[in-house]
């Protein structure tokens, strides 16, 4: 029976060859390497990773695709949620995992902090991602890209825009280009409490337009925290390294 996408699923399924080739020739899977698939859908990528690596695990809400993709015996199907899929306990006491995904675009960055979370137990990740998304997270300070997505997960990822991905490479079309990301965790990222640097990156660019005396110095005065932080810029203008610093002496 055909599927079709469903709208509350943000489901666009990937349907050119080339671009499945692409993408798994850029994750380059090996055999016995710990693949999870979040969003398989219809399988476009599901099955060269397959051919690839021999066996993977694919995570899909869909009961309708879940119920088709077990009956593939190379697949382990976690039908779930993905935003409570505990990654590290994926992992057990395994080899780190390999990430990979056409991700719903609704919920791509709730997808991307989920797994900042668990970023210790992966080697890497390879999504498909709104465009928009993928420049901001890429983006560098100075610019109206830059903002939380980028400081947050350039602290804990090496980040790397591959390629982008036209609308019409997809069943049905988004009505956004997309682009294609790879992800490599730091093996020792910058020492800091995540908690706190997602605190004081939230406040800064809560008044984004404005200089960060108004924002992030009112945060910090009413904390009693004395720093030699220039307060006379506006959020955009300063580095994750200074974020990372700032957050750590606080």
């Amino acid at each position: 029976m055909e599927h079709r996408a469903r709208k509350r699923f943000g489901q666009h399924f990937l349907a050119d060859d080339a671009i499945v080739d692409a993408i798994v020739d850029a994750i380059d899977p090996q055999p016995g390497e710990r693949l999870v698939e979040i969003g398989p859908g219809l399988g476009a990528l599901t099955t060269p990773l397959a051919a690839r690596c021999g066996r993977l695990a694919v995570i899909e809400l869909d009961r309708d695709l879940a119920a088709r993709l077990r009956r593939r015996p190379e697949l382990d199907v976690i039908e779930a949620d993905v935003l409570k899929v505990d990654f590290r306990a994926l992992r057990g006491t395994g080899a780190p995992l390999r990430v990979v995904g056409n991700l719903p675009y609704n919920i791509s960055s709730p997808i991307l902090f989920h797994l900042l979370d668990a970023a210790d137990a992966v080697i890497d990740q390879h999504f498909m991602l709104q465009k928009e998304v993928v420049d901001r997270i890429a983006a560098g300070p100075g610019g109206k890209d830059y903002g939380r997505l980028s400081v947050m997960l350039q602290w804990r990822y090496a980040v790397e825009p591959l390629f982008d991905v036209p609308p019409e490479a997809f069943d049905p079309p988004p009505k956004v280009d997309s682009a294609v990301l790879r992800m490599r965790p730091y093996a020792v990222p910058a020492a800091v409490d995540p908690a706190r640097l997602s605190e004081v990156v939230r406040v800064a660019f809560s008044q984004r337009r404005k200089l960060l005396r108004h924002s992030l110095g009112r945060w910090l005065a009413e904390r009693q925290i004395e720093t030699g932080f220039d307060l006379q810029r506006r959020a955009e203008e300063v580095g994750v390294a200074e974020y990372v610093a700032l957050a750590a002496a606080c």
